[in-house]
């Protein structure tokens, strides 16, 4: 019997108890509110109450909830600061870590999957794992031809767990509502149930990772580890040290910060039109700070690890969830933008109503589109743009605010399902880098690598204006 289907009750009963504890904090607030304090201020006690006990639950279980936790973390920069401070720190644990399963459990996998002699395909074997997440866990070892590696063994009965948490989840998901200020908790609970089956498939995990390293294997920029060996409930690929992208938020450099968060807006925009496939999983656990040169890491003189060169490559794990994106980000994404930054309202309006974000059943004021778009892209409008837990906070605000004319637009605006995941995967990348504070070229990766950005007949003037000034 393994692991996680054995303590199914015990799962079941402590989200279940989640809505009951937001119910009786809910009334300890109203008391609050009876005796003076004002509704603001037992707003936010409430919050962060709920969420000391929400990021509890989640850190204590692996499956979906451990899943909806690391999505849910990287919005913690859309929460007021008082609320935030308090439960960072949990938030970024669970980015990186979750109990472990016994010793047994994973040499039971290990034996069942690559045979009773498995301990002959390694060199070494550290059965302390290097890290837990939400559907497996990673151990460090030395694949018998000397190659250090990194060993992903999968929970068992972790389909279960994850459904069956998602499932519980889904069911008060409007209490979750108020954690994340503008966000819609369900459709984000819906999607990554979704995509369980495929996260659960090695096999399609390996291949995505297989088609990023080999695009990406001379890349300067970023490093993709190389597939090892895969089977059922086993993944093997090399390993990479670096600095786990967590650490950087609470303690990096201001230049490793923007470094990692401008390799992070070039993989996101890069990926897709280099591989036909979205990394989907965008929460900080899943990347790694490495200086250019390996040595330089361990240089006494340089104990920061900035390289060399005073450069970085960003590393990128697990490709356990991709959107499958054949000719790369849709041209939609590029033309809506480069509309909206010209101030074209009837443009960017005619070509969201074709493409479904307006429903045909609904009229709106092209100009008040334009009005609610163009603080979301401000990013893309500068050379450069810093990214800050302060400017994500005044986006959800916007568009949270029930009186707000952006919060009574957006409600009348739809997401097309293609567009779902990419949503999710921009939205969530944003977060991260307002949480690293980085500052960002942006505009430079969406005119090389996001289509539609530029147009073409303006490329081919530029290129033609400097062959005449040649």
């Amino acid at each position: 019997m393994s692991d996680l289907p054995r303590k199914a009750v015990t799962r079941t009963a402590k989200l279940a108890a989640l809505p009951l504890g937001f119910a009786g904090r809910a009334t300890w607030g109203l008391g609050k509110r009876i005796g003076g304090k004002s509704a603001e201020l037992v707003g936010r006690e409430l919050q962060q109450r709920t969420a000391e006990q929400l990021f509890k639950v989640l850190g204590e279980l692996k499956g979906g909830a451990m899943k909806f936790g690391q999505a849910m973390s990287v919005f913690e920069s859309a929460l007021p600061e008082e609320v935030a401070g308090p439960y960072r720190a949990a938030l970024t644990k669970l980015q990186e870590a979750a109990p472990p399963m016994p010793t047994r459990t994973v040499h039971s996998v290990l034996a069942e999957r690559l045979g009773e002699d498995w301990h002959d395909l390694f060199l070494e074997f550290e059965d302390k794992p290097a890290a837990a997440a939400s559907i497996g866990q990673v151990h460090r070892a030395v694949w018998h031809d000397g190659r250090e590696v990194a060993v992903k063994v999968q929970y068992p009965g972790a389909g279960e767990a994850l459904l069956s948490d998602l499932n519980q989840l889904s069911r008060f998901a409007r209490l979750l509502g108020p954690l994340i200020p503008g966000m819609d908790i369900k459709p984000l609970i819906a999607e990554l149930r979704d995509r369980v089956s495929e996260e659960l498939d090695y096999a399609l995990e390996a291949q995505a990772q297989r088609a990023h390293a080999e695009e990406f294997a001379d890349d300067p920029d970023v490093l993709v580890p190389a597939v090892v060996h895969q089977c059922e409930q086993v993944l093997v690929t090399e390993w990479i040290d670096g600095i786990p992208l967590s650490e950087v938020i609470t303690d990096g450099t201001q230049e490793q910060r923007d470094r990692a968060g401008q390799l992070l807006a070039r993989f996101l925009f890069s990926g897709p039109s280099r591989t036909g496939l979205l990394h989907a999983d965008p929460h900080p656990g899943n990347f790694r700070l490495l200086p250019d040169d390996p040595e330089d890491a361990q240089d006494p003189e340089d104990p920061e690890g900035s390289g060399g060169k005073g450069g970085w490559r960003l590393g990128v794990l697990d490709f356990g969830t991709v959107d499958r994106l054949p000719g790369g980000l849709p041209p939609t994404i590029g033309d809506s933008l480069r509309m909206t930054l010209d101030g074209d309202a009837e443009a960017v309006y005619d070509l969201l109503r074709e493409e479904g974000f307006v429903k045909e059943s609904i009229e709106l004021d092209p100009d008040a589109v334009l009005d609610y778009l163009l603080p979301i892209i401000e990013p893309a409008q500068a050379d450069e743009f810093t990214f800050t837990r302060g400017w994500m906070r005044s986006q959800a605000a916007r568009i949270a605010d029930p009186r707000s004319p952006a919060h009574q637009l957006g409600k009348q605006l739809n997401l097309p399902p293609a567009y779902l995941l990419i949503h999710r995967v921009t939205l969530s990348t944003i977060g991260v880098l307002c949480q690293l504070g980085a500052t960002v070229r942006l505009r430079d990766e969406l005119e090389e690598w996001l289509p539609g950005f530029v147009l073409e007949d303006d490329e081919t003037l530029t290129e033609g204006d400097s062959a005449a000034e040649a």
